[in-house]
């Protein structure tokens, strides 16, 4: 497990960014933190390593669990914070995603850890004083 501690926005994008260049198609980004943790803003930073153009407009799929972007890789934001049952999942074929070829981001993944797969890369963040965050990566 590695820890790292962003200062920023910024540094917390550029983390996403560093860890982008890491990640192989079919691979989950299972992010555990509590509300304005800085999720969205890590998946920022994992779209801009994705080469996905204007990632800046990378946002919260809140309302519509899942939004699709394309880089060098497919890149599969879920937000599951609003979602009422794991069944729901059922409706967007979800198993499509997580087992296919492309990064599958899902913030909230706390509350549906039963349907991911056996691996997946688990990254928890935490407000600290000072508006710092601690991220802890485990693969």
């Amino acid at each position: 497990m590695k820890t790292y501690i962003t200062k920023t926005r910024e540094a917390t994008i550029k983390l996403g960014e560093k860890l982008a260049r890491t990640l192989k198609g079919g691979q989950i980004v299972a992010l555990i933190g509590e509300l304005g943790s800085g999720k969205t803003t890590l998946t920022k930073g994992i779209a801009k390593g994705l080469g996905v153009k204007n990632s800046r407009y990378v946002n919260s799929p809140s309302f519509v669990i899942i939004k699709e972007y394309r880089g060098k890789k497919p890149l599969y934001h879920f937000d599951i914070f609003r979602l009422d049952s794991v069944k729901d999942l059922d409706t967007i074929g979800y198993e499509e995603y997580f087992y296919g070829n492309g990064i599958c981001v899902v913030e909230w993944a706390d509350k549906i850890k039963k349907l991911l797969p056996k691996k997946y890369l688990e990254i928890k963040i935490k407000i600290l004083k000072n508006n710092d965050r601690k991220i802890k990566i485990r693969k």
